[in-house]
């Protein structure tokens, strides 16, 4: 090959190679390849007919009716659901499939990291979507059946949710979107009135399909009502009225985010209605009175309650799930000796406000025939440590000596109670 064909070669191969590695070179990357199409895109794209926004107290009062459009003769709901005077605790409202897109939009204000919040949301909506203008906050509960839903829709992420083909209903008379869940479970606890239709959660692949994110998380954006339980007492009804208006007013306040201040813990439960003490008891032994969050309801699942109190008698429980991670760590105050030590901590609890009452049929304390005025609580997303530190707590107002998170020991348990027993 002589050196003129040796050149033609080369320049015929070099000249392949920059065609193919530019054909290689990858293109620049458009803002819709990242993130898809923009929100408008997508919200035009699924609703050919058009869509509405709602403001989330707007939504409830146009979808969510008093009975609900699920009852019928052969499709009841739980039995404790009404004891006849037209109020219903336990309601389905299906909502409209095909026609315009129904919307509601907020901020995510819970977390279920510290384990309060399982498979449940609560939304959180501070600008009317018609004027664009601030208002009094409006919040949402949302049944999800999606594990770890914080990992996806973090606290102070802003959703945009395609409410058609869902329900809308009241689960111990708080509102939240969900789907319609039938119970049959004849091994609960009081089985017999729990049988029947109810909210239940949302799958996990349906929520995905109709909930839109809106940017990034921002907690800064989410809006506290801080205020002292006075305060708050003159702003909702401890006892509301068992009618209409004064269950519209109670399911309206439910799901806000407050802080309460200048309160600690009494170191005192609910017990069905009645005002008890704690005790330095094991947690996990059956009706434990233990001086720690939630000691264990043997499964059955029912919120447990601790009370807290301003310096003078306004109380309110707070109320935490058996299963969250911080359910036997001792109240602030509380400890191996008691519960003498709470009245010493005081500071400010915050979290989702809530109002929760499940059965209308019975005579017990804590019915709707019966009411305590306990019905009020706050669900707290963590204590120090673990999850959102809603529990601030300080000794004798010291900043300098805040509560320090400590969980019960069985072992220490054992020994003191076999040094009592040795006494004996």
């Amino acid at each position: 090959m002589n050196m003129k064909t040796l050149h033609n070669t080369l320049y015929i191969v070099l000249g392949t190679l920059v065609v193919l590695f530019s054909a290689c070179e990858p293109k620049a990357l458009k803002e819709e390849d990242v993130f898809g199409a923009s929100l408008e895109q997508q919200l035009q794209a699924e609703n050919p007919e058009g869509y509405d926004l709602y403001n989330l107290d707007e939504f409830l009062d146009l979808y969510m009716t008093e009975q609900g459009n699920f009852w019928s003769d052969t499709s009841l709901y739980r039995t404790r659901s009404t004891n006849g005077n037209g109020i219903y605790l336990y309601t389905v409202d299906t909502l409209p499939t095909n026609g315009k897109g129904i919307y509601i939009r907020g901020r995510v204000t819970t977390d279920d990291f510290g384990g309060n919040f399982y498979k449940s949301l609560v939304i959180q909506q501070v600008t009317d979507w018609h004027t664009g203008e601030a208002i009094d906050q409006q919040n949402l509960r949302i049944s999800v059946d999606l594990g770890s839903s914080g990992g996806m829709y973090q606290i102070g992420q802003e959703i945009m949710i395609r409410c058609n083909g869902l329900s809308v209903g009241r689960y111990a008379n708080q509102p939240q979107l969900c789907v319609p869940s039938y119970n049959n479970n004849i091994y609960a606890l009081s089985a017999g009135e729990k049988v029947g239709w109810c909210p239940g959660r949302i799958p996990a692949a349906r929520f995905r399909a109709a909930a839109h994110l809106i940017g990034a998380p921002d907690q800064s954006k989410l809006v506290y009502d801080e205020l002292t339980l006075a305060d708050l007492y003159a702003k909702i009804q401890m006892k509301p009225t068992v009618d209409e208006a004064g269950m519209a007013n109670v399911r309206k306040m439910d799901g806000r985010l407050v802080r309460l201040v200048g309160v600690h813990f009494t170191g005192e439960y609910n017990d069905q209605g009645d005002i008890a003490k704690c005790e330095y008891d094991d947690p996990e032994r059956k009706d434990s009175k233990a001086n720690v969050f939630a000691p264990t309801t043997n499964n059955v699942g029912y919120p447990q309650n601790r009370f807290v109190q301003d310096q003078g008698s306004n109380k309110i429980c707070v109320s935490n799930s058996e299963y969250a991670k911080f359910a036997y760590y001792f109240l602030p105050g509380a400890g191996t000796d008691g519960i003498g030590g709470c009245a010493n901590f005081e500071g400010s609890v915050a979290g989702i406000l809530g109002w929760y009452c499940d059965n209308a049929t019975g005579t017990k304390a804590g019915t709707l025939k019966n009411l305590t005025g306990y019905e009020w609580s706050i669900t707290p997303r963590g204590i120090p440590g673990i999850g959102i530190a809603d529990i601030q707590m300080c000794f004798q107002g010291n900043p300098d000596q805040p509560w320090v998170p400590q969980e019960f020991d069985p072992k220490v348990y054992k020994e003191i109670q076999d040094a009592k027993n040795a006494q004996e």
